[in-house]
């Protein structure tokens, strides 16, 4: 009986992220969570059920978010098809489908009003680096990449995506986050190649 309620807690709590983020698309960082209720016609005592607080929301979309990204990573790393280029390139472009198109310039407002969550960001930003760097190490043992610091090239592409998630810039300059992140990985991996 527990195995059938802990499961129906897990798709309750599955729907209600997919329903934040589509809440997020749509309405950006001011979203309600009555505004999450009337999305999935779902009442907000049942969301509460499951997440206490709209900070408690957010800080597990970030995991979520991640979480997804790190799924990916595995399947782009597993993929024999594509070359070591390839595959760096995949893997510092990942984002979960269901973030594409999704303004990210109210993320700094939702850092400033949630702490935890902007530090819950960072933390996922800087951590879960060890494919990346293989495969840089994987290029450079192939031929294919400069010798490069790889101290450096984690902190470029972190200050980057911290750069892109705490200012207005690429909005103001009509730059989807998106296209600003394909142009980022284009900039540091063609930067890395031998050619």
């Amino acid at each position: 009986m527990s195995g059938f309620l802990s499961g129906s807690v897990d798709a309750t709590r599955q729907r209600i992220l997919d329903g934040t983020v589509e809440v997020f698309r749509k309405k950006g960082s001011s979203f309600t969570m009555n505004d999450i209720s009337k999305e999935l016609s779902m009442s907000k005592k049942t969301i509460y059920s499951v997440f206490r607080d709209k900070e408690s929301l957010l800080f597990n979309l970030v995991d979520y978010f991640f979480n997804t990204v790190k799924i990916d990573e595995e399947k782009i790393n597993n993929d024999e098809s594509l070359s070591t280029k390839e595959k760096l390139i995949k893997i510092l472009g990942a984002m979960p489908e269901a973030a594409v198109g999704i303004d990210f310039s109210s993320i700094n407002s939702l850092r400033e009003k949630y702490p935890r969550v902007g530090k819950r960001i960072e933390e996922r930003l800087e951590s879960g680096w060890d494919s990346t760097i293989a495969l840089l190490k994987k290029g450079q043992d192939e031929g294919i990449f400069r010798s490069v610091d790889t101290v450096v090239f984690q902190m470029t592409f972190e200050a980057a995506i911290e750069r892109f998630l705490s200012t207005n810039e690429l909005k103001k300059a009509h730059i989807s986050y998106d296209d600003a992140l394909n142009e980022l990985v284009n900039i540091l991996v063609n930067g890395v190649c031998i050619d």
